[in-house]
Parts: structure tokens; sequence; C-alpha cells
């Protein structure tokens, strides 16, 4: 039997399986009680406006919106996100989604080896590409970035950029102060590595004040990650790196190798859609789901998780995180919960010790009210008996 693992590259050992594709693999998302994945509502999908933007996309430009294109993306889109978010056209670069901005600029500016600081916990699907370009990432929990970056250094490691997502983070659902935010700018300076700024929620904030960006305080050393698959729509697969042409230049002849150019009916669809208003229109509407689907998990969680059982509050996006006993292990406990039908994501997957393993990442965008209620219920009973078997 031939071993086919003998013409894998040294790269294929450092990468590994996401565990919401995996469940997504196992089972009917509309059939159980899904709590994992981090799936917009449909409710939020301008379908409407898509279908008659698309003709008028089709009457403005043809042929030409199904043609190759720039690699840096169409002029139209780059100066629609170069308008609303206040800076040059040149330092816009579009991306076949935010995924691919995390990945590219990793690719782009670390060496195996080389070190990575992030949060603990972190998105699972950004500790992926760290691994699978041999970075060594360092998880950093409750904000002590000096003291791990001076471990760092005093190992004779070389540190190339904190990766943060400041607004609403994935999988904790919490946000930076702006203290935080400028402690770790002022860090950046004083031990000289960049930011990656990832901010797919940042603009589905219902209550609570918006602070600066990260890139908005250290515009010379931020990367800043964008994505229509909060604010739009998922499927068009686009997102935007904002940063220094001199930042972005290696980025634009990476990605030539890579794709090419984003998809170009998709952009200049987004790119009619934010300049005629109804992107903001959408987001209003999308902030009311949200926050209405946000409150009744807070509700649900206080009405039946059982004493010893604690969440965040977020103030934005579409996660909290749950946090149980120490000894419980959800990890163990996730079979049993799915064959009851009800799935979430083990803590644990977000960390870079492995450690967390009595904490969970709940979604609350995807379902409708009635069955988060109706999960979250399922839910507690399920860790209610598995705390008296743990008793007993």
């Amino acid at each position: 039997m031939t071993d086919y693992g003998k013409f894998n590259s040294d790269d294929v050992g450092s990468f590994f399986r996401s565990p919401v594709r995996e469940i997504f693999k196992r089972v009917d998302l509309n059939k159980i009680y899904s709590m994992a994945g981090g799936y917009p509502s449909a409710d939020t999908f301008p379908l409407e406006d898509i279908r008659e933007l698309s003709s008028v996309v089709i009457d403005k430009y043809g042929a030409k919106a199904f043609q190759y294109g720039a690699t840096q993306g169409t002029p139209e889109l780059r100066e629609v996100i170069s308008k609303r978010y206040g800076v040059p056209v040149g330092r816009v670069q579009v991306t076949t989604s935010s995924q691919q901005g995390i990945d590219v600029c990793t690719r782009v500016f670390v060496n195996p080896g080389e070190v990575i600081l992030t949060s603990q916990p972190t998105y699972l699907g950004a500790l992926q590409s760290f691994r699978s370009y041999r970075a060594d990432v360092h998880g950093v929990a409750g904000g002590g970035y000096e003291a791990e970056i001076q471990k760092v250094l005093s190992e004779g490691k070389k540190i190339k950029f904190i990766y943060s997502i400041p607004d609403f983070q994935n999988p904790s659902g919490e946000t930076l102060t702006l203290g935080e935010r400028e402690e770790m700018v002022a860090l950046a300076r004083k031990y000289d590595f960049l930011i990656v700024e990832d901010s797919p929620y940042r603009e589905i904030r219902y209550e609570g004040e918006t602070l600066p960006t990260i890139y908005s305080l250290a515009p010379e050393r931020t990367l800043h990650l964008g994505s229509f698959s909060k604010i739009f729509a998922p499927g068009f697969r686009l997102g935007w790196i904002i940063a220094a042409p001199e930042l972005l230049d290696p980025i634009y002849v990476c990605k030539q190798s890579l794709d090419l150019c984003p998809p170009i009916f998709d952009q200049y669809l987004a790119a009619e859609f934010m300049d005629s208003g109804r992107l903001d229109a959408n987001l209003a509407r999308s902030r009311e789901i949200y926050r209405a689907k946000r409150d009744v998990m807070l509700e649900a969680l206080e009405e039946n998780m059982p004493e010893g059982v604690s969440w965040t509050h977020p103030e934005g996006g579409l996660f909290l995180f749950l946090t149980l006993p120490e000894g419980f292990d959800v990890v163990d406990f996730y079979d049993k919960a799915l064959d009851a039908g009800v799935a979430y994501v083990a803590g644990n997957f977000f960390r870079t010790d492995g450690l967390g393993r009595n904490t969970m990442r709940l979604n609350f965008s995807f379902m409708t009210a009635q069955r988060i209620r109706e999960g979250v219920a399922l839910l507690a009973r399920l860790i209610k008996e598995e705390l008296t078997i743990d008793k007993g």
C-alpha cells in the first residue's frame, strides 16, 4: 500500500484540524441546537439588495465584472473602504476573506521559529494559520504582555507581531479597554514589532462606547483586518487590510501567487452596497437582531445554569464564553452533549497551552430565539446531570 505521507512537505505536520469544521462534518446544523460555529444569522443577509445590486453591477460593468482584476482589489471597492474608514486608498488591500488576511500576514512576516504573541484564549483560525507556518505562538492571559516579551527576548527569540481581536473577541466576547490598546501600542514601539488587529466584529456593537482602533493609535506598525462576512454575507469571501504601503507591498506580491485577485463580481457588489448607504441600513437591523439574541441567551443562562457556572457579557459580536467548575471536562462531555442534540466548542481549542478544558464558546447569532432558549436549557440540564455524577 502506498505511503502517501512521504509526499508531504514539512509544513503539513504543523497543520491541525478545526474542531468546528469537524462538527459540521458530523451533523446537520439545522437538526441540532448548534452554538458551535460562528455563522451569522441568515436574517441579516440583505437578499433583496443583493438581487437588485447584482443587476446594477452587470448593467454597469458588463463582462468586466467577470474578468480578472487587480491584485490589490478593484479601485471602486478600495475607494469606498478608504472613504468609510478615513484612510488613503494606497493603504487598502482587498483580500479573499479576512482569514486570508491573517494567513498572508503570517506568511509574509514570520519565519519558522519566530514568535507571535496573542491573547489567551484567541481565535482558533488564527492559531491554525500561525502553526501552519511553524511560528512559535505564545498565548498571554490577563494582558501581561511585557513580562512575556522580556522572557521571549531573554531566550534570544524574535517577536514579529501581536495578534489581537480588540472588539468582542472570538471566543471570549470581551473588548480591550482604551488603556489596554494604548499599552499594546507602547510595547510594539518599545520592542519594535508589529500588531495585527483583527476586527471582523467591530461594527456589530449594540451597547457601550465605541473605542479607537489600534490602527488609529499606531498606523505606522498596525495591520488592520476587516471583513464583509459579518456585515454583509460570508459567502462573498471578502475582506481587507489597512496598513502602511510599505507593509502592504510584500502582501500584494505574495497574493499574486495565492489567488491573483479577489472575486471581481463580489467586489463590485460590495462597493455598490457600501456606497449606496445600504450597508449602514443593514447594520442597524443586524445590531438589533444580534442584541435581541444575545439577551435571550443571557436570560436563558441565568435561568438554567447551575451554581458555579459563569459567562461573559459581550457588548457586541456573536459569542460569549462559559466557565464551568474546575474539574469539569467539556472535551470528555462533548459526545454526550452532541448525542443529546446540542453543540458547542471546547475552550481549550482556543488556547496555546491546551488548558481551559472547563470552558466553552457559545454562539448566539445562528439560531432563532426560541431555539436558543431550548438549546441552553438542554445544555444546562446535561451539565447539571454531569455535575451530579461527578459529586456522586
